[in-house]
């Protein structure tokens, strides 16, 4: 039974990073060990699991379905041991999804922390500024911004976040301020992940404005259109999160601050119907209480 509790970690990470010699490592095996047990296990399952290559290891369509199922158990499995253990210590490997923005301005400041509360957990942050889906990349949490078009996910509300609209004093020197919303019509607009609509719409003291901007740039990862913003390449639309440290080093500067230009949901993203893992759960109720401070 030990035996095939470990065939069963090693074949779900050897199913993510796509190496047999690198989830036994992970295991402490041998590569001839790992070797030996995926192919025990598949003259168990009876079925072919895996693709081999020279360099990398592949799902089957058998093995991806074969997947789903056994993350499910391995999380239940790792629920049950937590709860016994009943001190709180967390193990195992917590993936991540988010974006390289909250990655890098959020989540990694915030690791020493984390870590020193759990030193036996291993974590993999995965950054994309697209979605990602989490059932086929595996991953315990994603951290998204904005509406979830996702329905097959758990989320929790983590933090509301402004939207903001920010220029390089290069570009508004050279440019000008606009005053007003309407003044954004003449202006060089950069669109980025934070808000991709041509509209901007405004409130103010009970008034709605809405304009329609003009873009000559369009920038899909987050810290790309802060770059092109710092450059004098336009104004850009980000959550205040994404340019509080370009907008307090004086690097960007806010525009039209007296108008409301909306908020930015944060939600905490599981897989629906799963039970969600303990370090999962830890690991969003630790970014919680840290942003919302």
């Amino acid at each position: 039974m030990n035996d095939r509790l470990t065939a069963l970690k090693l074949f779900a990470r050897a199913a993510r990073v796509g190496s047999f010699s690198s989830a036994g490592r992970e295991l402490g095996l041998s590569q001839p060990s790992a070797s030996r047990l995926i192919a025990a296990l598949e003259a168990d399952v009876g079925a072919t699991l895996f693709r081999r290559t020279t360099r990398a290891v592949t799902l089957t369509d058998a093995g991806a379905t074969y997947l789903t199922r056994v993350e499910a158990i391995l999380t239940s499995l790792e629920e049950a041991d937590h709860e016994a253990r009943g001190t709180g210590e967390l193990r195992g490997v917590l993936r991540v999804g988010t974006s390289s923005s909250f990655l890098l301005r959020e989540i990694t400041p915030r690791l020493p922390k984390f870590f020193s509360a759990h030193p036996a957990l291993r974590v993999e942050l995965l950054s994309n500024d697209r979605y990602q889906d989490l059932v086929t990349e595996g991953i315990d949490v994603a951290f998204r911004f904005g509406n979830l078009p996702d329905s097959s996910a758990t989320a929790r509300k983590v933090i509301d976040v402004p939207r903001v609209l920010a220029a390089s004093p290069l570009y508004l020197e050279k440019h000008g301020t606009p005053m007003k919303p309407s003044d954004l019509a003449h202006h060089a607009v950069i669109i980025g992940p934070a808000h991709e609509s041509p509209t901007f719409s405004f409130r103010k003291e009970g008034r709605v404005a809405s304009v329609r901007v003009q873009s000559r740039l369009v920038v899909t990862i987050i810290e790309g259109a802060i770059a092109s913003a710092k450059a004098g390449l336009g104004i850009v639309a980000v959550s205040l999160q994404s340019a509080k440290a370009e907008l307090e080093s004086g690097e960007l500067i806010r525009i039209l601050a007296d108008w409301d230009f909306g908020s930015l949901e944060v939600n905490a993203l599981f897989v629906a119907g799963r039970i969600i893992k303990p370090a999962a759960r830890a690991f969003t109720d630790f970014l919680v209480g840290e942003l919302r401070c």
